[in-house]
């Protein structure tokens, strides 16, 4: 029988890589000597998540979904994905600057990667003073523009660069450029595809001296290179209330801040829940009896059998909570 499942942790050293996923959310990387990024719940092949706890534990996310199918994921999200799980959550630790990247829509990651494209989201759950992030560009950019840009060296000049602090969410749909800077640790929801097309990486160099491969002829024919009047998502947290923050054709996400025990009712979805804490700490509890206590930095996927739960805060808790729409 199907229960609220959590996953082993999957982690990933990077060059840009710190420490705040120890230091803050409490996750041992050793003998990673940094950690960039944290896989919660993956279906990616080669990354493929775990079950962590139950009586399922030791069973990949794979056999799970061969085995429960719908039961699992909701009919017409098996009906859209079968066998692949759709959504991929992440925590990112950016210590340096990440890469200025694209990443490609459905159809062309299809047509060149026999993948999904990938569509992502962040929420921001610490920013360092003075942090910023890019999302897309500041002004309309032609593709010939672009193109000079990274053959000048100029691209910096033409990026739209916000400034953050904890709470805040940015919804990147694919062919937006960006990069998160140096300072941020996030949240990350994002469509199933590790395809990633790297434009410029401040020319940085390893621990061998060497550069990483950029990809800038694959980025030009990705990105979308309108000019948009916001980047940054407009959403009004509430107390006690759960606010819509993302609605697209691949996630939805609302934002849950609660200090007071709540029910909520599931009966209306056919899909999966993701529960993401992302500040304080809770217990999420089933009418059968199953209890999951879950801190910020740490996930808990529901279902689509789940028909209710009741999340019950220690404290203030805040919790991204994630569907197939």
């Amino acid at each position: 029988m199907l229960y609220p499942l959590t996953f082993e942790t999957i982690f990933k050293d990077k060059i840009w890589g710190g420490q705040k996923i120890k230091t803050v959310l409490g996750k041992e990387f050793a003998p990673l000597p940094n950690c960039g990024e944290t896989w919660e719940v993956s279906g990616v092949e080669g990354n493929i998540s775990v079950v962590a706890e139950g009586p399922l534990k030791g069973t990949s996310l794979k056999e799970l979904l061969e085995k429960y199918k719908d039961e699992l994921v909701g009919k017409h999200v098996y009906e859209r994905f079968g066998n692949e799980f759709p959504l991929l959550v992440k925590f990112i630790d950016a210590n340096d600057d990440l890469s200025i990247q694209v990443h490609p829509n459905d159809e062309l990651a299809k047509k060149r990667h026999n993948s999904f494209g990938k569509t992502e989201m962040w929420y921001i759950l610490e920013a360092d003073e003075g942090a910023t992030l890019n999302s897309g560009f500041n002004r309309e950019v032609t593709k010939d523009e672009y193109v000079k840009a990274v053959a000048d060296n100029t691209l910096m000049d033409i990026l739209n660069i916000e400034p953050v602090s904890a709470g805040d969410v940015f919804f990147l749909p694919a062919g937006r450029v960006h990069y998160i800077g140096k300072g941020i640790l996030l949240a990350e929801i994002q469509q199933t595809s590790d395809i990633t097309y790297r434009i410029y990486d401040f020319d940085r160099t390893d621990d061998k001296g060497q550069k990483r491969e950029l990809h800038t002829e694959l980025a030009v024919d990705a990105i979308d290179y309108k000019h948009y009047d916001h980047y940054k998502t407009q959403y009004d947290p509430q107390p006690n209330a759960s606010v819509n923050a993302v609605t697209s054709d691949y996630f939805v996400t609302n934002v849950l801040h609660f200090d007071q025990e709540v029910l909520h009712d599931y009966t209306h979805l056919d899909s999966f829940v993701i529960l993401v804490c992302v500040g304080g700490s809770l217990t999420v509890e089933t009418g059968d009896g199953y209890r999951i206590p879950l801190k910020m930095g740490q996930c808990a996927l529901l279902p689509a059998s789940t028909t209710s739960v009741t999340l019950v805060p220690d404290g203030d808790m805040t919790v991204l909570e994630s569907y197939v729409p």
